[in-house]
């Protein structure tokens, strides 16, 4: 499609991409890691050594028939330190492999491709940075069938993810709270999936690096078992040279 809603032709899309199956494991695991790492704790409690005062014992140890204490600042006292309480020191952070993210970002893709939820544009340019043109786009593209909750839904809509940002189209799209733009490659399985629609631009120029990359991929391997073909024929040869002068030699000797 255009930008302006209408059939601009077909596109060839990668399999390893849009035709994966789903995998729910994977998926949970790589977006509870992702929202793990985002965490930022706010809620923080301070212990007895962290709470000013208490220094001195408030009375002494034997003699007045009290309970001993040696801090005023002791969690069983009000105003005393917390026991077990929230820390904002804690790290929350969980490594994600590289592949599983990248594995479970195409699963995800793969899902929304089937259930019609992503949508392919020729390009996404304005001329203005003005928001009344980035909202005529919106309201453009939400006539395409499937698509009607593009200029309706008031959270999380869409996500433009486009081959180069460009100023007109951020600044234009700044004033959505509901669209929000980023650049493919900064696109991961948390933001593909909190939002409804995915609108990828120029998409040609993005999907065609993959087919490059795939070519490559398969050049390398073509290239691995000719070099191992030709280190293992020489030995062979060598041992069969090796091993026909000694059996001859033990044969003749043992028989005579």
């Amino acid at each position: 499609y255009n930008q302006k809603g209408k059939e601009a032709g077909t596109i060839a899309l990668p399999e390893a991409i849009f035709g994966l199956p789903w995998n729910a494991d994977l998926v949970y695991q790589v977006v509870n890691s992702l929202r793990s790492s985002a965490r930022d704790p706010i809620a923080h409690t301070k212990t007895r050594g962290e709470v000013r005062g208490g220094g001195r014992k408030p009375w002494q140890q034997k003699g007045l028939g009290k309970a001993r204490h040696g801090s005023i600042r002791s969690p069983i006292w009000v105003g005393g330190g917390v026991t077990h309480g929230p820390r904002k020191d804690k790290n929350y952070d969980r490594k994600v492999n590289k592949q599983a993210k990248l594995k479970a970002l195409n699963v995800i893709l793969s899902k929304k491709f089937r259930d019609n939820e992503i949508l392919f544009l020729q390009g996404l340019t304005l001329e203005n940075p003005k928001t009344k043109e980035a909202k005529a786009v919106v309201f453009d593209l939400a006539k395409i069938k499937g698509f009607e909750k593009l200029a309706t839904k008031p959270k999380n809509a869409a996500v433009i993810a486009m081959n180069e940002k460009g100023t007109n189209v951020m600044k234009g799209f700044g004033n959505f709270g509901n669209i929000s733009i980023e650049e493919y490659r900064n696109v991961n399985p948390l933001m593909a999936l909190n939002c409804k629609y995915l609108i990828i631009a120029g998409a040609e120029k993005i999907f065609a690096g993959v087919k490059a990359e795939a070519k490559v991929e398969a050049k390398v391997k073509t290239e691995k078992p000719v070099s191992a073909k030709s280190s293992t024929d020489k030995p062979v040869e060598v041992k069969a040279t090796t091993v026909k002068k000694p059996t001859t030699a033990k044969k003749t000797t043992a028989r005579k």
